[in-house]
């Protein structure tokens, strides 16, 4: 993993960008940008699967069964099979619709109720991919702010969060280089 930028919060919670892979992530939670039905085969989700163990999808597929389709306001929360993390929260982010179907708003709340879930399971350290910007198709720019937007509220709203460091693990380098600028825009914006 490469530390690429860090902005700290007068709480001191920091937002930090990696450019690594986030199924490598030594943290509390990783989040897994997943559908609704939490059936992981392609993408991100694929990936988590086939690193972490079939058992991730069995526990998602019980998690489905007892709670019905997780949405953007409600993610999962599952074991990480053979993965180095503590848990994995599934979260759903939307397909993108060229933005006139609340895309935005859905986004934002993706990643809000991944950090809520977070602070309710007193997790200190949640790394995060790019939600919705691969195969659901979100533009990356567009994504990139939102998800800082909604970190850096989410830490004005719980400053004594037990959630300490929120990370955005990016494994390919077009996607950081645009979360790096969005980084700075946050920066600039302080």
């Amino acid at each position: 993993m490469e530390n690429i930028l860090t902005h700290s919060f007068p709480s001191g919670q920091t937002l930090t960008l990696y450019h690594g892979d986030l199924t490598l992530e030594k943290v509390d939670a990783i989040v897994n940008a997943a559908n609704e039905h939490l059936a992981h085969g392609g993408g991100l989700a694929a990936a988590i699967v086939r690193r972490g163990g079939r058992v991730i999808q069995q526990e998602s597929d019980a998690w489905v069964k007892q709670n019905g389709l997780a949405s953007h306001i409600r993610p999962a929360l599952t074991g990480p099979g053979q993965l180095p993390c503590r848990a994995i929260i599934h979260a759903v982010g939307p397909v993108w619709r060229g933005g006139i179907q609340s895309e935005d708003d859905d986004l934002r709340a993706a990643y809000t109720a991944a950090l809520k879930l977070a602070h309710a399971q007193h997790f200190a350290v949640i790394a995060f991919p790019s939600i919705s910007t691969g195969i659901f198709g979100f533009p990356v720019a567009r994504a990139a702010t939102i998800a800082l937007h909604a970190a850096r509220d989410f830490c004005a709203a719980y400053p004594t969060s037990p959630v300490r460091e929120i990370r955005f693990t990016l494994i390919d380098q077009p996607t950081v280089n645009v979360f790096k600028q969005a980084f700075q825009e946050l920066q600039n914006e302080q």
